[in-house]
């Protein structure tokens, strides 16, 4: 029997990523009436030759090695490409870390509305955090990851490690009788550095910040998404939300939503922020992934996060961004989760998986290389087959 004791067992991980809301308390992320046509143009991809480390293998394949679950691409609003390996059309699986840049562009919107600010304090939203390691941190600093905050994340599965005690406590597993409460942990933590220095990702950062907007709001995670982001955007399923104890929302990688719900997601950043003629996120937010100052970009260089990107690459509003110019960038998420948006090729790909531990250097190079590749097939007609 699968419980939250073991769901994450790489013998496990192909059930639990479909399965995960059964197991744990979760929210409902309600759509709204009004749907985002996804309209289909499909092309023939599946023998596109994509590079696994210095061996050709046609994208089929690609998809196979990476334990891919569903894989879809949308180019100029269209759905060109699209395949369910372990789960359905009307799956929902979970993002993990991909949820991050939904909350952040939740934040954008709750910016818009003037309800908080990228410089405000959290304690000007949390005073139960005055007088804590939190002190001083904005929420720019949580949105880009550059927290002063103790949190090591370099080992997802390292049981004595206090990361994973940090997970536990939040609700990911099985807490024991003597884990504090999410709140009474996140005031206790401790403080490595000045808020504002270099990147770390740590995604109790995410956490702080999801917290933030239900207090400046008044309104929970959930309601948030579905009024702000979910209905607006035209999504075609309910989605979910992870809960920890006392309904503390897990917003660093508690969404669950389909595929197709995914792709309008990515869709709706590849054009400025809107869906379907109705502005969702403000367009001056979803720009600000298109601007690369310098101290983004050196916070970023000195991670070992950035070790497989450009050396112009950083990362701001819990995106990891590629090329800020060309508007090429990524949200990622463990077990293989990824949103690409992709400026150039006027593509989104959405992808899912179920990669058996949590990350997997093969399986994220061989990903990133299918992304990718299919991205340059489709700025260059003479490398597809006629539409089928």
């Amino acid at each position: 029997m699968i419980t939250p004791d073991n769901m994450w067992r790489p013998e496990n991980v192909s059930w639990t990523v479909s399965h995960t809301r059964e197991l744990v308390p979760s929210a409902a992320v309600r759509r709204g009436e009004q749907v985002s046509l996804l309209p289909r143009e499909l092309v023939d991809l599946d023998d596109l030759p994509i590079d696994d480390g210095g061996v050709t293998v046609p994208l089929k394949e690609a998809l196979r090695r990476s334990h891919v679950d569903g894989f879809i691409v949308v180019r100029r609003g269209k759905v060109v490409f699209e395949r369910y390996l372990g789960m359905q059309p009307e799956t929902s699986h979970i993002l993990q870390s991909v949820s991050k840049s939904m909350v952040a562009a939740l934040t954008g919107v709750v910016v818009g509305e003037g309800l908080i600010r990228p410089a405000d304090l959290v304690t000007d939203h949390l005073p139960e955090l005055v007088g804590s390691c939190w002190d001083g941190c904005t929420i720019e600093h949580l949105l880009d990851m550059r927290a002063g905050v103790a949190s090591d994340e370099s080992d997802y599965e390292d049981e004595t490690s206090e990361a994973y005690r940090g997970f536990r406590i939040l609700g990911w597993l099985s807490r024991l009788e003597d884990d504090p409460l999410p709140a009474d942990y996140i005031a206790a933590m401790s403080s490595q550095g000045p808020h504002g220095g270099p990147f770390e990702y740590r995604s109790i950062l995410t956490d702080v910040l999801g917290w933030c907007l239900e207090r400046a709001t008044g309104e929970s995670l959930a309601s948030l998404f579905s009024s702000r982001i979910w209905q607006p955007m035209g999504a075609g399923h309910d989605a979910d939300l992870l809960l920890g104890p006392g309904g503390f929302p897990l917003a660093d990688g508690g969404l669950c939503v389909t595929l197709s719900d995914l792709a309008r997601f990515g869709l709706m950043f590849l054009h400025g922020g809107a869906i379907d003629g109705r502005q969702v996120v403000p367009g001056e937010w979803v720009q600000r992934l298109r601007f690369a100052d310098a101290d983004r970009i050196e916070a970023f260089r000195s991670s070992p996060d950035s070790r497989d990107m450009p050396p112009t690459a950083f990362y701001r509003d819990q995106w990891w961004v590629r090329d800020a110019e060309a508007g090429i960038y990524s949200g990622y998420g463990i077990h293989g989760q990824q949103v690409l948006v992709h400026h150039p090729s006027e593509c989104v790909v959405a992808r899912m998986s179920s990669w058996p531990r949590p990350w997997d250097d093969d399986a994220a190079r061989l990903g990133d290389a299918a992304a990718f590749a299919v991205c340059a097939a489709l700025s260059s007609s003479s490398a597809l087959s006629e539409p089928v």
